[in-house]
């Protein structure tokens, strides 16, 4: 087959952020297929035809894609962030494994993007800077108690935290149990930073305790890191603190 897939990341929101790598991919693609919001950050250009589609249809967008590779196109699947990270990679690889055997033989490649999560680390500081774990707050693909005990393990285990999706106008709810559970189990003075619309004009960082965190910090913009025990803050005057999480663990 001489059609392709290439599934690739976008990155937070800055263009800057756009790897060149994937911008070469977008240069030659003959089709770009993704969520509406990804899709209208491609510019449109003569000879590339844009798909554009609604949120939780990603396996109906994911054999779209494969079809048109199928018939000789070139495909770019985009994503926000990074592809392999709560996002289209995943999907396409689903659908081509329950698909004909044909789709198989395509030239399907994944390039990789820059996170939210890291881009709010790296707007922090380095909250992120020794062991962490990142987990998807929604439910909509898995069970809400296996949310409650991988938020509680990672704790447990004094894991910095990276949360993705943390807080819907369909589940308002979650957050709020999901702060309960870190009350429950962590320090009050626990850093927490809310990281809301990373990289864009919207952009607003903020770092709190743990005690002071209300739900209402967050929505499905924001993403949320939760400190490890270890995790610090350097004040600065005049300026945003450093939040970062110190590389060695004592004994």
């Amino acid at each position: 087959m001489s059609g392709s897939v290439t599934i690739a990341g976008l990155g937070p929101g800055a263009e800057s952020l756009i790897t060149p790598e994937v911008s070469a991919a977008l240069a030659q693609a003959t089709d770009v297929i993704g969520y509406i919001p990804y899709v209208a950050r491609v510019p449109d250009r003569a000879g590339l035809t844009k798909h554009a589609s609604d949120n939780r249809v990603e396996i109906d967008r994911s054999n779209h894609a494969l079809e048109l590779a199928a018939q000789g196109r070139r495909v770019v699947v985009v994503s926000s962030g990074d592809p392999g990270v709560f996002a289209m990679a995943a999907a396409v690889f689903e659908a081509l494994e329950a698909g004909p055997a044909d789709w198989r033989n395509l030239d399907i490649t994944v390039l990789p993007g820059i996170t939210a999560m890291l881009a709010a680390a790296a707007r922090a500081g380095a909250p992120l800077g020794h062991d962490f774990c990142a987990i998807n707050l929604s439910d909509n693909l898995k069970p809400w108690a296996l949310i409650v005990k991988r938020l509680r393990l990672a704790v447990e285990g004094d894991f910095a935290c990276a949360f993705y999706n943390p807080r819907s106008k369909a589940r308002p709810e979650g957050f709020a149990r999901v702060l309960e559970i870190f009350r429950e189990t962590c320090e009050p003075e626990r850093l927490i930073t809310f990281a809301r619309a990373v990289t864009t004009e919207d952009e607003a960082i903020r770092t709190v305790m743990l005690k002071d965190a209300t739900p209402e910090m967050a929505d499905m913009r924001t993403m949320v890191l939760l400190g490890s025990s270890a995790t610090r803050q350097i004040e600065r005057p005049g300026r945003a603190p450093i939040i970062y999480t110190p590389r060695q663990v004592p004994e």
